[in-house]
């Protein structure tokens, strides 16, 4: 249902339909296009998201169940998730029978991305708090941008989107099904490379070619900002300057040579501390993660490569605008998420569900909290990840203390073929850690968490499962308790 049509330049009064409109990323999109003067009407399931606040606060609210009812006449244009297929869902069926246009969500991204001068941000991990970290920057330095990230930002006043301007735009991309090919990007800046999404890329070099694709959409004498100590990045970049020796190549991390070569100081008053090579003085960040400081360095490249765009000049004031941008950046939702201290157990959630990802949050938030025993309940999602990964998953919990895990959470886009399930992740993580459980619900366990999670317990629920339901529920019992555990 592609389609070649052009957004107009001024949405004032453009009628819009998402299909799907509580995920993430069509939020966002909602976001952007209301800002730009979009009537916008959307469909979803009924079950509650914590996208649907974000909703209500733009008047939107979801209608359910999908139906061919909700496709009238004066919608210009239909906008869908990839979730869903154009030959299934009523409302996409109708929108084609009555000549509607159709557009998936990474089109209308892309076709928004071409009437800007616009950055792409890319990566298999880190790519969200990164563009977190480069909105909370160009915010407090009030740059003419909109941005656009792949979760609900507190320094974004709890939004998935900042608009400051529509001169510039700088928007995370995401590189499954090769999505980010669509985006038009002046600028990259780019995480982290290794396999991932074993449905749809099935070698490791496989998902490495579709990001040299990406790096290849930049026009003539770009910019590519790039972590120097992610071994697929630099395996890319080396790819590509042999075709690309005009582009620019900005490296930043702890192995960069240049201005963003960062050096690593601790931790200082719960902050973390670390200083970038072509600026003086330290710059701080109010979320854990050792990983984050390496983001953190990248969105500083990015801000400053922005503002050399439009200024040509940085100045020191600039340079104090961007430590108040990181320090204002107090993270994501699902990324180290603190929900709250009940009884004195710190409960936090996080979408991680890489075991390079897994095992660096962990390391991170241990450090962080280095007072407290570090309880992980871990979700697999899809069973071909799990699959591909298996060894490295096991290994991936070495900075908890204890370790429960479940049933692999499955995915509509893929079939069961039987040869692997959380028990099997299980026996080969009991081999490696030396205590693990496993309760195939992930409510199974609350009553064993209720009586074994103590005060001054880290418990964090992690995965892109919906295990987070059981850190809700057990943040509530243990809320309730009128005597602290002890």
């Amino acid at each position: 249902m592609m389609t070649d049509i052009k957004l107009p330049e001024d949405m004032k009064g453009y009628r819009l339909h998402f299909v799907g409109i509580k995920g993430t990323g069509m939020t966002a999109l909602a976001e952007i296009c209301n800002s730009r003067g979009a009537v916008l009407s959307g469909s979803d399931v009924s079950e509650r998201f914590y996208t649907d606040d974000i909703l209500e606060k733009l008047n939107i609210p979801p209608v359910t169940p999908f139906s061919s009812d909700n496709i009238t006449g004066d919608i210009a244009l239909v906008v869908y998730s990839s979730a869903y297929k154009p030959e299934e869902n009523p409302e996409l069926i109708a929108a084609a029978e009555r000549g509607i246009p159709c557009m998936m969500y990474s089109e209308v991204l892309g076709a928004l991305s071409a009437a800007s001068y616009s950055c792409g941000i890319a990566g298999v991990h880190g790519k969200t708090t990164t563009t977190g970290l480069t909105g909370s920057i160009l915010r407090e330095l009030n740059f003419p941008a909109q941005v656009l990230a792949g979760s609900v930002i507190t320094s974004f006043g709890d939004s998935c989107t900042l608009n400051l301007g529509h001169d510039y735009f700088v928007a995370e991309t995401c590189e499954y099904q090769r999505n980010f090919l669509r985006f038009h990007p002046r600028k990259i800046l780019l995480t982290s490379i290794e396999s991932d999404h074993q449905d749809y890329y099935p070698t490791y070099e496989s998902i490495l070619a579709a990001f040299k694709e990406y790096i290849e959409l930049l026009p003539d004498f770009s910019e590519i900002i790039y972590c120097a100590d992610d071994p697929g990045v630099i395996e890319a970049v080396k790819f590509i300057f042999t075709d690309r020796p005009d582009l620019v190549y900005i490296p930043y991390g702890e192995k960069a040579m240049g201005d963003f070569k960062l050096v690593y100081r601790g931790l200082k008053n719960e902050k973390q501390v670390f200083t970038l090579e072509g600026f003086s003085g330290e710059f701080r960040l109010c979320v854990p993660g050792r990983h984050n400081a390496r983001n953190a360095a990248g969105a500083v490249a990015l801000a400053l490569a922005l503002l050399r765009e439009k200024n040509d000049a940085v100045t020191p004031a600039d340079i104090e605008r961007i430590r108040a941008g990181l320090l204002s950046f107090r993270g994501a939702k699902r990324r180290s998420e603190v929900v709250g201290n009940a009884a004195g157990i710190l409960f936090v959630d996080d979408y991680g569900h890489h075991p390079t990802a897994i095992a660096t949050t962990l390391l991170g938030l241990k450090e962080f909290y280095p007072g407290r025993r570090l309880v992980v309940d871990f979700m697999s999602h899809t069973y071909s990840r799990t699959a591909a990964l298996l060894s490295e998953f096991a290994s991936s919990f070495g900075a908890a203390d204890e370790v429960i895990l479940h049933k692999i959470y499955g995915s509509a886009r893929e079939k069961y073929d039987g040869n692997v399930t959380g028990r099997k992740l299980y026996s080969k993580t009991h081999c490696r850690h030396p205590n693990v459980r496993y309760f195939e619900e992930v409510m199974d366990a609350e009553t064993y968490l209720r009586s074994n999670l103590k005060k001054n317990d880290l418990f964090v629920t992690m995965g892109a499962g919906d295990n987070w339901k059981l850190g809700k529920a057990l943040f509530g019992y243990f809320s309730e308790q009128d005597i602290s555990v002890l």
